[in-house]
């Protein structure tokens, strides 16, 4: 089959005023970034179409290092309800330059499931990454000025709790120590880089409902201790509006076109093992408000991207998705059946039956939720009819819908066996009111519980002397009404990214919590999850050129 990128050369893409007159968007409201992609008016966002309209969440069982092919599947069940005359939108994450240039290349879909223009897209876009960053590090800029500027006095700062933010994988960055070199360089401190994704920057510009509530957000974050243990936010600098400033295009969506040239929604790129995995409300609330069924995606496994797009995102946001929808491979499932994974491209039948417990617990999960579920199979050319019956089978018992894809290989017409499931179960079956895992008036301590027990199946939770004192904060800060968001590794239920298929007895250690005050959430660290991911021994971006005025090694 011909490279992604290859495929993407090949569309005749439409002027992007075109592409949204599709759907009613006047071309009034449109700014262009060129002629293919352009952002859209929050004036445009309808509450009262929005309630008319079917959300529809795709996820995923534990997937694999390579992934497990979630976007390039929103994608093509957009370009398959389309396919049966149904107004379909897609709204998804923008790619990160780290795992672009990283472990995974590209992240606009794949074969003919794609969003375009996909070389940009996949790069600087319209720069709402570098907006983030820029944004971020700005803050810390001034706040090192304010500690420079007030160190001999009692204005100063006893504890700071905010670093810089870079959207490279670059681990050497994780720890540093800045301000070396004399007084006239700053103060010397130990600091360190997130990657952006993981900004809080990000979690706001994803979480606002606008841009006052942007300014709001900005002004509340917490960015250390005064020597009498008062908070000191944004606020306290001044300078809301100047960072809110730097973010106002930012916050407009992003609109593109597929393959097929029906528009696409991409905005915001929080990472669901770190952050909260989930584009922006804004950019779904615009697809809402413009699409008869609004395809969207959270990242990783239903244990991260789907419990947070629920816990977090829904419940903030007042979303409520009329179906879920969860994609499995045979290769996901044989490497939790335990197969080497070396061998899932490999027929093993033991294997692959093995594997269904895995995404057993995350159909339980997902009903916890009060979803209607349908399992879509992800089928690669290697994969054989008995496989897939095997998993089809396995569904009957369970009584959950099954439906095979190959959107990767034939788009929208790939797609159609499960658009027509998720329509027809929409309008018969639709998913119950959504129910939390838990409540706003729970503690910080049965939140994580709830969800550390509930969803992932852990036995115990224990906390570090830090988390314990990070706790002690949030009391007195009052705000433990806030959700949670854990960050662990997406490779398994545990805290051990090798504990594949369905982890018992086992204990979650939390290392660390941060209080992301703006955001409104609590991040809870667990295991070595690193909020700067490195580089592989082999980067992506070995295979990245630029040959005769055309890139090359985007996938």
């Amino acid at each position: 089959m011909k490279p992604d990128i290859q495929i993407a050369r090949e569309v005749s893409l439409r002027k992007i005023k075109e592409v949204a007159g599709q759907i009613g968007i006047p071309r009034k409201d449109i700014l262009n970034y060129g002629r293919y992609m352009a952002k859209v008016s929050l004036g445009l966002i309808d509450r009262k179409e929005i309630e008319k309209h079917n959300l529809i969440l795709v996820t995923a069982i534990t997937p694999t290092k390579s992934g497990i092919g979630k976007t390039t599947v929103s994608i093509g069940l957009a370009l398959g309800l389309n396919k049966i005359g149904k107004r379909a939108i897609v709204a998804l994450r923008e790619p990160s330059l780290g795992p672009c240039f990283g472990m995974k290349g590209g992240a606009a879909g794949g074969g003919y499931s794609q969003v375009l223009p996909m070389e940009n897209i996949n790069l600087h876009f319209t720069g709402d990454f570098h907006a983030v960053t820029s944004a971020h590090n700005m803050i810390t800029a001034l706040l090192d000025n304010y500690i420079y500027q007030t160190r001999h006095t009692c204005e100063g700062l006893k504890e700071v709790k905010w670093k810089r933010v870079l959207d490279v994988n670059d681990r050497s960055l994780r720890n540093i120590v800045s301000g070396l070199g004399g007084s006239a360089n700053g103060e010397p401190a130990e600091t360190g880089f997130d990657i952006t994704s993981a900004s809080e920057i990000m979690a706001i510009l994803c979480l606002a409902s606008g841009l006052e509530d942007l300014k709001r957000r900005i002004g509340n974050i917490l960015l250390g201790y005064t020597y009498d243990d008062r908070p000191f936010t944004v606020n306290d600098l001044g300078v809301a509006g100047a960072i809110t400033v730097l973010l106002k295009d930012a916050l407009l969506p992003n609109l593109v076109q597929t393959t097929e040239n029906t528009p696409a929604f991409i905005h915001g790129g929080p990472f669901a093992n770190i952050a909260h995995g989930c584009n922006s409300t804004l950019a779904t609330e615009m697809a809402l408000t413009y699409g008869d069924y609004v395809v969207t995606e959270a990242g990783f496994g239903a244990d991260l991207g789907a419990e947070k797009f629920f816990n977090i995102k829904c419940r903030k946001a007042g979303l409520s998705p009329k179906l879920t929808v969860i994609v499995v491979t045979s290769q996901s499932l044989k490497m939790h059946g335990g197969t080497p994974e070396s061998q899932i491209r490999q027929p093993d039948r033991e294997g692959l039956a093995n594997g269904l417990a895995n995404l057993d617990k995350h159909l339980d999960n997902l009903s916890a939720f009060g979803q209607q579920v349908i399992v879509t199979f992800n089928r690669f050319e290697t994969d054989s009819d008995e496989e897939i019956e095997l998993v089809a089978g396995h569904c009957r018992k369970r009584g959950v819908g099954f439906a095979v894809n190959t959107v990767f290989a034939e788009g929208g017409d790939g797609g159609i066996e499960l658009a027509g499931m998720v329509v027809d179960t929409i309008e018969k079956s639709p998913s119950s009111p959504l129910k939390y895992t838990y409540n706003d008036s729970d503690s910080v301590r049965e939140k994580v519980q709830k969800v550390a027990k509930g969803i992932y199946g852990a036995s115990s939770i224990v906390y570090t002397t830090l988390a314990e004192k990070k706790i002690r904060q949030i009391e007195r800060l009052g705000i433990s009404h806030y959700p949670v968001c854990i960050a662990k590794t997406q490779y398994s239920f545990s805290s051990d990214p090798k504990a594949y298929g369905v982890a018992k007895d086992f204990e979650l250690k939390v290392r660390d919590i941060i209080i992301n005050n703006g955001a409104e959430m609590i991040v809870v660290i667990m295991g070595e999850i690193m909020r700067m991911p490195g580089l592989p021994k082999e980067p992506q971006a070995k295979q990245i050129d630029i040959v005769n005025g055309l890139i090359e090694g985007l996938s």
